[in-house]
Order: C-alpha cells, then sequence, then structure tokens
C-alpha cells in the first residue's frame, strides 16, 4: 500500500457523491423525477433500476408519472415504488402510473431530515475511512520525517474540507425540506 493522494481525494469524492445521490432521493415536496432513482424493480428475474422499465416524467409541480414499456410489469413497478419507503402512492392507469406528490406534514419533515442527517454522518465516515487509508499508507512508507508530515497536513486539509462540504449540503437539504 502506497501513499497516492489523487486516489484518496478520489475515494472522497466517491463518498460525497453517494451523498448527492441519496439527497436526491429525499422528498422536498416537489415533484422531482430523481426521486424515484433508489427504486429498483423486480421484473424479469431480476431487480432493475425503474429508468429501465420505463419512463419517468414530471407533468406537475405535484405530480409524477411513470410510462412503463412492458405491460405486464406495471404490477412490479406500482409494487416498487409502493414499498420503496418513499410515503408515495402510485395509481396504475394502463402503462401509466399516476404518483401524486402529497404536502408534507411537520412530523414527516423533522423526519426527512433525521434520514439526511444519518446519510451525511455515513458519509462523514466514509470520508474518514478513506483519511485513515491515507494516514497508514504514510505511516508504512518510506518517506523522510518532514515530507510524511506535509503528506499527512496535506490529507487533513482534503479531509477538512470533504466533511465541511458535507456539512454544507446537509445544511442546504435540511432547509429544503423544512421550507414550506
Amino acid at each position: 500500500m502506497s501513499y497516492d493522494h489523487a486516489d484518496l481525494k478520489r475515494r472522497m469524492e466517491g463518498a460525497v457523491d453517494v451523498l448527492t445521490t441519496e439527497f436526491k432521493g429525499l422528498r422536498t415536496g416537489r415533484a422531482s423525477a430523481s426521486l424515484l432513482d433508489p427504486v429498483m424493480v423486480e421484473v424479469y428475474g431480476s431487480k432493475m433500476p425503474l429508468n429501465q422499465v420505463g419512463t419517468v416524467s414530471v407533468p406537475e409541480s405535484r405530480l409524477l408519472t411513470v410510462q412503463v414499456w412492458d405491460a405486464s410489469a406495471v404490477k412490479d413497478v406500482e409494487k416498487a415504488i409502493r414499498e420503496a419507503g418513499l410515503g408515495l402512492n402510485p395509481m396504475p392507469e394502463g402503462n401509466t402510473i399516476r404518483i401524486p406528490i402529497p404536502d408534507l406534514n411537520e412530523e414527516r419533515r423533522q423526519e426527512l431530515t433525521k434520514v439526511a442527517g444519518k446519510y451525511a454522518e455515513a458519509a462523514r465516515v466514509a470520508v474518514r475511512n478513506v483519511r485513515r487509508d491515507g494516514m497508514d499508507s504514510l505511516k508504512n512508507g518510506d518517506f523522510p520525517e518532514d515530507e510524511q508530515k506535509r503528506h499527512e497536513d496535506d490529507v487533513q486539509k482534503l479531509t477538512d474540507q470533504m466533511v465541511k462540504r458535507i456539512d454544507d449540503m446537509l445544511s442546504e437539504k435540511e432547509k429544503d425540506i423544512m421550507t414550506v
């Protein structure tokens, strides 16, 4: 295991990217096609992302529709959306599934901010684990003491930047969720 700053940065960015994706799945009261990104549909003997079995669109600010390509998969898509834990109630109409986006009540908003906090904490832990790997590779490397110290400072600065980005993203998402 050798020290590679670019690899550490790439891995930390990966944790932030995962958080971005998870935040897209948290409902804020407005319809967004990305709301259904985490939905996996059990169809044709395997699990596939919803966007591989139908087209998701936003015809109105409080409505999503899914145009299912295969009529035999409509029930599976409806079930997957219902069981995804997004608090949505899909209504099939032929090959189209209409999904009204209900208003968020205060209790649900609080729950969503807690979920957002858990996602952010998981991202922070992932970043810290990458930091630990980087520090371990420096300790096990053959660096002069001053160079090792400089690299350790670089790793810590990178970690601090990533954690700040995560905190900023969380505060923005909480504001988004709590805004009526």
